[in-house]
């Protein structure tokens, strides 16, 4: 299909490496006459019961069980010699390859994670020396690569966290045009936080989540969503310019038709009240899923006006999920991870579906994350409406905001 050496993948290896968590992960890289270009694929704690299968060694010897030795060599052993020899750019036909050689509904042979981190490779590998982003968009025929807004999670509960907050994620969305400016705002919000957090209830209160946001001894949403609006308000930022979503992950504690809650048990309908009073009282844009991921009826009847139903576990970025979501109208955004789905084509046609749907993208991080910032060039290119890394704190998060800042200036706005 194309004819530039330069392209051409010449070696592909894969090796173990370590997430922001400290668990193992699959880092690959490939070499072309362009250079060397690695993906680092990234590992959920709050993950989807459809999500494909992150391949795990399971020997209780090493790491628990949890290595990824046996995606390395799925990697090194089955699909570095089919691959080398073809052209980074053709995308789409190196993750059939992969998905062909898989064989599998959820990618349970080599592992999801095996294909990922190649997939991510090719994907640097296809733009060379050129920008990601811009490779990215010419893959998806984006003609109007654009910046996303950013939710900066600065509280962090459930998994995230060693707390009794339900709700998984408070973020601050900005809503300036520039992203460097609004990454300046989560910065200033974030650290007024900290020193409100520090003086009402000591240090320990300033403690980290796994995505970098602090994780209090709080107990109900309200009393982390007024730390935040004080924070954005002593921190000299308007409420108009910073708004919240809240991923509340409500699938960790869905049990057996009831949400089970520290503030006590929830029918769907009792939650769904409860979300549109927050919605009534805070400068709430979206709920990320807001219901467990099979609680279909529940999503179907939840349409607070003005506000985002994002699918997350509800979806993870399968068409099939995103499908069925249209036709029971159950969300109207969803969150995109490369990693749930498995490569970088599948990851675009979930896009191209959920924009036919004229639904807002969310390009996600995972909670175990690595320095790899291949997300803030693929939510440019698709043209996603949001992203969420994390916290403005942390190495692993500020590479996908920082890579962002470069961007703003590479596409010189």
């Amino acid at each position: 299909m194309f004819e530039n050496s330069n392209n051409k993948i010449k070696s592909v290896k894969a090796r173990q490496i370590l997430d922001s968590r400290g668990n193992p992960t699959v880092e690959t890289e490939i070499l072309t006459a362009a250079g060397r270009f690695i993906g680092a694929v990234p590992s959920g704690a709050s993950t989807g019961a459809h999500e494909a299968c992150e391949l795990r060694d399971g020997d209780a010897n090493r790491f628990g069980g949890a290595g990824v030795l046996t995606a390395v060599g799925a990697v090194n052993d089955v699909i570095a010699s089919k691959i080398v020899g073809t052209d980074a750019r053709d995308q789409k036909k190196i993750d059939d390859l992969m998905i062909g050689l898989d064989g599998t509904q959820n990618k349970s042979k080599l592992g999801a994670n095996a294909i990922c981190s190649v997939s991510m490779a090719v994907a640097k590998a296809g733009a060379g020396k050129d920008f990601v982003w811009r490779h990215v968009a010419d893959l998806a025929q984006n003609e109007k690569p654009g910046l996303p807004k950013a939710g900066f999670n600065i509280i962090n509960g459930g998994a995230h966290a060693g707390n009794e907050l339900d709700v998984q994620e408070f973020m601050v969305v900005p809503q300036f045009e520039k992203f460097s400016e609004n990454l300046r705002t989560a910065s200033e919000v974030y650290h007024r936080l900290k020193s409100i957090l520090g003086k009402k209830f000591g240090k320990p209160a300033t403690n980290l989540g796994d995505e970098g946001g602090f994780a209090p001894s709080l107990k109900t949403p309200e009393e982390a969503l007024s730390l935040i609006m004080e924070a954005i308000s002593s921190s000299g930022n308007a409420k108009d310019n910073t708004k919240i979503i809240m991923d509340v992950a409500s699938t960790q504690f869905f049990d057996n038709g009831t949400y089970k809650m520290h503030l006590g048990e929830f029918g769907a309908a009792q939650l769904a009240d409860y979300y549109k009073k927050l919605a009534a009282q805070f400068p709430i844009i979206g709920f990320e899923d807001p219901f467990a991921e099979d609680d279909w009826g529940a999503w179907t009847a939840f349409k607070p006006e003005g506000v985002l139903v994002i699918g997350d576990d509800l979806l993870v970025t399968n068409p099939g999920r995103i499908k069925e979501a249209r036709e029971k109208n159950a969300c109207n955004a969803m969150i995109l991870k490369i990693n749930q789905i498995g490569s970088v084509s599948e990851g675009m046609e979930a896009a191209r579906l959920a924009k036919s749907f004229g639904w807002k993208i969310v390009v996600s991080h995972r909670s175990g994350e690595t320095n790899d910032d291949f997300i803030a060039d693929f939510a440019v290119g698709i043209g996603a409406e949001f992203i969420k890394s994390g916290a403005p704190a942390r190495g692993e998060r500020l590479a996908k905001y920082n890579r962002l800042v470069r961007i703003e200036e590479e596409l010189k706005l």
